[in-house]
């Protein structure tokens, strides 16, 4: 049954209806609250769905918002600022997804890609809020992560009284959301599971794994076998555990048994239904987690409405509960929704912060300016230099490292070049490329590549970065200059011993080298357990690292051209 409860949040009076039963068409109930101002005139209502569970996004009432590195941050709480919504004239609902919190029905795989479309569930969950007498008919919808990516997904299904979406930091390419260049992450186990800074889904008797309702008992018991013989799953004690009691990590197991991409992922990603999308769609992300940029340009370039691509400023984890885009928000909402004329359609559709120089550039398409791909060499001595290399490896030897599997080292190996600093401010924004000529001991490792920018007194702040699993180093056609992609739909293992050209696509980023400056790169196959950036970042964000013992040899001669290729928009580099 639902009820009435009336609250006070930083003397603004809220009317919440708690434990609203909304109707899906197959017969599922969802529930849902509603918090609006006092007074029984109808108003636009603000959308949030997700498995997190509505009582922990009522927190935002009474928590102020924390930033990372706060213990306090909790990444779940991400449906927004429900006393800031009303007091804008909105209704904020907030419902749980199927299968999760006080929901019935069942939730089967990530996103229920076993089960119910959630579109369908968002698309009757709004036309249901739409009908209310509180509301006026005009919905929107609001969070970001998972509650972006579930605007995504509802919009493409075109309710109705959908009006407009304002998506921030969503996740768009479902396999991407968790291998980076075929490298596994671990953040979406906290985010579904509850470690490291999230709470996590609010678990019922009825999520469900996929791949458990999918395949036989003997089909499941080959493929777990199948994913041990891989030494980095083998070596890390949570997968194993994962691998061998999928109860309570039923998510968490389907990902991890389906480690290429393929329909598994794609059948529902949101970039492929955003073609579907005809009402106004606002983007925004900021900087420092490439493949989230990465995604929200990719959906971009896919939309074909009116839109705006707002890239923000490093670091990349927002305040939880969720604040900082509010004010663009409702300015938004206020002229798609409203009907305002507040000149936000005036501005240009593109706008990006770039690093360094700490300016805005604007403009009708990414990238917002002009470029020319150029590249740095790999030189001996760490060196980073506009020349290539004239010697062959006879002379100009190979770097290189050892990395021992981190169950018997606490330290990873990291190799690094520099160009001299910059005698002038040098401007570079889109995508990049690292080609990295590279001979290893073992059938597999893992590239990761971090670009710095290293500043005179010892501060640095990174840039963007780069992954790949050796075993998914085939480009495919979509590939250009500075511009690479990888299908990752198989794995094909390496040869030990023989030189390999690998190409890591450098996520997009938007920076000004300054004088004095430096354009570091590192190279490594783990990541380190702490530096300047994993410190902005919860405790679980990091890759799965490599677990067998691997020689790497990095060449960088006449005949091996390692190099990276960067997206200038100033002509002027000196040599080195």
């Amino acid at each position: 049954m639902s009820r009435t409860e009336t609250l006070n949040a930083g003397g603004t009076t809220i009317v919440v209806e708690k434990d609203l039963r909304v109707p899906m068409r197959d017969g599922v109930t969802l529930v849902a609250d509603a918090y609006q101002a006092a007074g029984n005139e109808p108003r636009p209502a603000l959308v949030a769905l997700s498995p997190y569970g509505k009582e922990l996004q009522a927190l935002a009432l009474t928590m102020p918002p924390q930033r990372r590195p706060s213990p306090m941050w909790d990444g779940c709480i991400e449906a927004g600022d429900i006393a800031r919504v009303v007091e804008e004239g909105y209704v904020h609902v907030i419902g749980d997804l199927r299968g999760s919190g006080g929901s019935g029905g069942e939730h089967i795989g990530n996103y229920n890609a076993g089960g119910v479309s959630l579109g369908e569930d968002a698309y009757d969950f709004i036309e249901w809020v739409a009908a209310q007498p509180w509301c006026d008919g005009n919905v929107g919808m609001i969070g970001i992560s998972y509650f972006g990516s579930m605007q995504v997904i509802a919009a493409a299904e075109r309710p109705p009284h959908l009006k407009a979406i304002f998506v921030s930091g969503g996740h768009y390419d479902f396999y991407e959301t968790t291998y980076h260049g075929g490298i596994m992450w671990f953040m979406p186990r906290a985010a579904r599971e509850g470690r490291g800074g999230d709470s996590g889904w609010a678990f019922t008797d009825n999520v469900k794994s996929r791949m458990l309702e999918s395949y036989s008992p003997e089909q499941i018991k080959a493929r777990v076998t199948e994913r041990l013989a891989d030494p980095d799953v083998a070596a890390w004690p949570n997968l194993f555990h994962v691998l061998n009691y999928p109860k309570n990590h039923e998510a968490w197991f389907d990902i991890v048994t389906n480690e290429v991409d393929g329909d598994w992922y794609e059948e529902r990603n949101p970039v492929n239904l955003a073609k579907n999308i005809d009402i106004p769609v606002w983007l925004q992300i900021d900087q420092g987690r490439g493949w989230t940029v990465d995604g929200t340009i990719e959906l971009f370039n896919t939309l074909k409405g009116p839109k705006k691509l707002d890239i923000g400023p490093y670091p990349p984890m927002q305040s939880r509960p969720f604040v900082e885009e509010h004010d663009k928000m409702f300015r938004w909402y206020d002229y798609w929704i409203k009907s305002i004329d507040n000149g936000i359609m005036d501005e240009p559709a593109v706008s990006v912060f770039v690093e360094g120089s700490r300016e805005t550039v604007t403009a009708a398409q990414w990238p917002p300016k002009q470029i020319e791909y150029r590249p740095l060499y790999l030189r001996p001595r760490g060196k980073l230099s506009v020349e290539p290399e004239p010697m062959d490896a006879e002379y100009a030897a190979p770097d290189g490292f050892y990395q021992a599997p981190l169950t018997v080292t606490d330290k990873v190996e990291i190799l690094s070049w520099s160009t001299a600093p910059f005698e002038q401010p040098t401007e570079l924004i889109g995508t990049g490329a690292a080609h990295i000529f590279a001979q290893i001991d073992q059938d597999d490792t893992n590239f990761i590549l971090r670009l710095w920018d290293a500043a005179p007194g010892g501060t640095r702040q990174l840039i963007t970065t780069g992954y790949l699993k050796a075993s998914h180093r085939e480009l495919d056609d979509r590939s250009t200059e500075g511009d690479p992609h990888h299908p990752h739909t198989h794995a094909v293992p390496v040869e030990p011993g023989k030189i390999e050209e690998y190409v890591l696509r450098l996520y997009p980023f938007a920076a000004t080298f300054n004088p004095g400056h430096r354009l570091t790169v590192e190279l490594s196959n783990d990541e380190p357990l702490a530096d300047e950036h994993n410190a902005l970042l919860p405790p679980d964000a990091f890759h799965l690292p490599v677990g067998r013992p691997v020689t790497h040899k990095i060449y960088r001669d006449a005949s091996h051209p390692s190099r990276v290729v960067l997206p200038f928009t100033t002509r002027t580099l000196q040599a080195e």
